[in-house]
């Protein structure tokens, strides 16, 4: 699952839900123009720099 995958998963979950992302990708993806959120391209290469605590 890539950046992209990851913040829309947790941007559309259930309000109900745990889920969550590190602060630091959503920090990458908020900096982001609102339409350029919508871009897979752009938000995983916004998200390049940041750790992914996955690994």
């Amino acid at each position: 699952m890539d950046a992209f995958d990851r913040f829309w998963q947790w941007a559309n979950k259930p309000l109900e839900s745990q889920l969550t992302i590190p602060a630091e990708l959503h920090r990458a993806v908020m900096e982001l123009a609102p339409e350029d959120r919508r871009d897979r391209a752009a938000v995983n290469q916004a998200a390049a720099g940041v750790p992914d605590p996955e690994r």
